[in-house]
């Protein structure tokens, strides 16, 4: 079976992960806050065989704008230098295969991820993954009228849990080992940035 290599670098976690027929080899996690730059490449090489893979995976996000450009660089970098295809698949899907997974009596939930400028990345779905309301970057209070009475995960549930106190709010992050649960079909997308906003920065008028 195809060994693959997961790059996590879309929030403040650096994770990587080898994984082969659905069962994990190794994993390096580590919640880094800034400086993915900086380790993620020896955390691949502390891997087995260096990290070396038959294809690689890489979170295109939504989340943090550098953290989403590092991760899609080295994992382009390594397909072009081992000659291996790269795909990629969203944050919110692997946080949320990760909280089923280990929370079997939820069978819906919304991924509210930091979004910058006060806002949140949110996508309701359920165990199967499918999208139960479309994935936007909302402003708390926006967040919580979608919300519902549905169990929130992610690292932006805090921006809900400073309006409301009496919610289901758990903190978690993105982790390279979870990708292993996602189904084909998420993980099959262009190694490409999802950034969910607009960038910050904007070209000048002509």
């Amino acid at each position: 079976m195809a060994r693959t290599l997961v790059i996590e670098t879309a929030t403040a976690a650096c994770s990587v992960a080898l994984i082969e027929g659905g069962a994990l080899i190794a994993e390096e996690h580590a919640e880094v806050g800034r400086g993915h730059a900086e380790r993620l490449v020896p955390m691949i090489a502390d891997l087995p065989d260096g990290g070396r893979a038959e294809t690689i995976l890489v979170d295109c996000g939504p989340g943090s704008f550098t953290g989403i450009r590092v991760g899609i660089a080295a994992a382009r970098g390594l397909a072009f230098g081992w000659t291996v295809p790269v795909h990629g698949f969203s944050s919110l899907a692997v946080v949320a295969a990760g909280a089923f997974a280990r929370n079997p009596g939820i069978d819906a939930l919304a991924v509210v991820l930091e979004g910058g400028h006060g806002e949140v990345f949110m996508a309701a779905v359920d165990r199967q993954l499918a999208q139960i309301a479309p994935f936007a970057s909302l402003k708390p209070d926006a967040a919580l009228a979608q919300l519902g009475d549905r169990v929130a995960i992610g690292n932006g549930v805090r921006h809900l849990a400073a309006l409301r106190d009496d919610l289901d709010l758990r903190e978690a992050l993105p982790r390279a080992a979870d990708a292993r649960l996602l189904p084909a079909v998420l993980t099959t997308l262009p190694p490409r940035p999802i950034y969910g906003r607009a960038p910050d920065a904007k070209p000048k008028a002509a």
